[in-house]
């Protein structure tokens, strides 16, 4: 724009109780407490407006004061911000973001006067960070963070013209709810983050960086300073206020917690599930050695059973021999031959098969080798684990649904997602996985937007998640430039190339905040039908 151009198992299972229930203590609301990565991620979507005039000798700012973006285009302030352009055709509507080289035109899009909210829109080709509001109910006695852009600050920087037309970070205070305020026309938030002259326009925010209200005025001492009690337009106003305008905002009504508290619950599900596991091993070890123990004395009995039968079939041999040998002398007494050589006959052949029967027969050392035979065998069978899918179900199309207990979304979409997945780390037949040590992942570095998103995919445990990271634009133009120094191999390229990805990955995971802004966690099952969209690139350069 020319204005700013020219300008142990029961230890783990103990510590597994004791972290939950301190993640449980940390989640109340009273107990929030800001991140401030939210703070900051939430601060790239608040601007300076400022009222300027042209004359013959340039532009002179005449006012100014705060707003924040709802759309890529369209900006949230206060009503009477913008009154001198309304009386003054001279004047003109200047938008200064918080960071970049320079600001923007902007145009007037709506005023309601009666709730003190007006919408403007960027006339350049040029886009924001958007901010996300908070729908659910702001509780008495949270912290709240007003950021914005107050005159006082200004004036102690001695900061002129060139200083109020270019991109700084706004200013940020904290302080608390002090209850909802009804003014004589329009529902308030009351609070104590201190504001000033300037901060009018700008976003009250929870610890979790989303819009409660818009800042509008304090109250006044006796002496015409500003007092430490400030009142914010509340959501109730602005939010009939934007769809009036047809404008949908990026909404949230989930908990406020930290990543913190999440990475607790973790830490606890993590070795709660431990100890869980180690129980089922123990209790299938002791089922498996009891069925051992089982299996070899079936087997012993069987021998035992068999050394028996034998034995009594050798001795039933022995009586039939003996009585065929017996029929054979009296036929040869009688002279009658033939019979007496069948009875021979007879005789012999019961006596090679009770030889027989008692040679084959099990001895004492063949019952107990069975039984260890059998002992063994039962030992050596796998445990089964429930918990792991077959190797058929680690491939595939699948459907994967957000846990919103393991999740911390202030603006992303939670909507089910499909995943493709081979074996050798390729999404969707188009997006190679890098393998690291610890496992498959997707460094994202959008185009479009200041977020880098980190997807990690366990395939045994089909658990999908995806830390995203809000950056300002120094760290987004340095993660860009990072990107732009390796080429992502097309799947099937092989293991090595894999690995050469997670390496190089590795050096755009190490410039980003130790804490994500947000932790989208999915649990993925076989997908029977397409019902889901595929899992995108993000528009990733490259």
């Amino acid at each position: 724009m020319g204005l700013i151009s020219s300008a142990k198992v029961t230890i783990r299972a103990i510590v597994a109780v004791f972290l939950l229930a301190c993640a449980m203590l940390g989640a109340s609301p009273q107990a929030a407490r800001a991140d401030t990565a939210d703070i900051n991620a939430a601060a790239r979507s608040v601007v300076r407006v400022v009222i300027v005039l042209k004359d013959s000798s340039g532009y002179d700012v005449i006012g100014h004061g705060t707003g924040f973006a709802v759309s890529p285009k369209l900006i949230v302030t206060n009503a009477h911000v913008l009154a001198p352009l309304l009386e003054d055709d001279r004047l003109r509507l200047g938008i200064v973001p918080a960071q970049g080289r320079t600001g923007y035109f902007a145009r007037i899009v709506r005023v309601a006067g009666d709730v003190d909210l007006a919408l403007v829109e960027l006339t350049e080709d040029a886009t924001l960070p958007v901010a996300t509001l908070y729908t659910g109910r702001v509780e008495d006695g949270q912290d709240v963070y007003a950021v914005g852009y107050p005159a006082n600050v200004d004036q102690a920087q001695g900061l002129g013209l060139n200083g109020l037309v270019s991109p700084q970070p706004p200013v940020k205070s904290r302080g608390q709810v002090s209850g909802g305020r009804r003014s004589s026309e329009y529902d308030t938030i009351l609070h104590t983050a201190a504001i000033g002259v300037g901060n009018s326009g700008g976003p009250l925010l929870d610890p979790c960086g989303r819009v409660v209200g818009v800042n509008a005025f304090g109250t006044i001492s006796d002496n015409g300073s500003d007092s430490e009690f400030y009142f914010a337009v509340s959501m109730s106003e602005l939010a009939p206020f934007l769809r009036s305008a047809g404008v949908t905002p990026r909404t949230s009504a989930s908990e406020c917690r930290s990543i913190a508290d999440y990475d607790a619950e973790e830490m606890a599900r993590s070795l709660r599930e431990d100890a869980e596991n180690r129980a089922r091993l123990a209790a299938a070890t002791a089922e498996r050695r009891i069925a051992a123990e089982k299996a070899a004395r079936r087997a012993e009995l069987e021998a035992i059973d068999e050394r028996e039968t034998l034995m009594g079939l050798a001795g039933l041999m022995v009586v039939i021999a003996l009585i065929a040998g017996l029929t054979t002398v009296y036929f040869l007494d009688h002279e009658r031959r033939e019979p007496a050589l069948g009875a021979g006959s007879v005789a012999a052949f019961a006596l090679l098969a009770a030889l027989v029967s008692w040679v084959s027969r099990p001895s004492v050392s063949d019952i107990e080798r069975r039984g260890d035979e059998a002992q063994r065998e039962a030992l050596a069978a796998p445990v089964a684990n429930a918990k792991d899918p077959s190797p058929e179900t680690n491939r595939g199309r699948f459907i994967c649904r957000l846990i919103p207990a393991r999740s911390r979304i202030t603006v992303s979409d939670s909507s089910d997602v499909e995943l493709q997945w081979n074996e050798d780390g390729c999404v969707n037949g188009r997006t190679q996985y890098g393998l690291s040590s610890d496992g498959w992942d997707r460094v994202m570095v959008p185009e479009g937007e200041q977020t880098v998103s980190v997807s990690h995919y366990d395939p045994k445990t089909r658990v999908l998640s995806t830390d995203r990271f809000f950056l300002d634009l120094q760290q987004m133009n340095d993660a860009r430039q990072l990107r732009g120094e390796y080429q992502a191999p097309a799947c099937g390229a092989g293991e090595e190339a894999a690995r050469e990805l997670g390496d190089q990955q590795q050096a755009i995971r190490e410039i980003l905040p130790q804490t994500p802004n947000e932790r989208l966690v999915y649990t993925c099952e076989p997908a029977p039908v397409k019902t889901a969209q595929p899992m995108s690139e993000d528009d990733e350069k490259g």
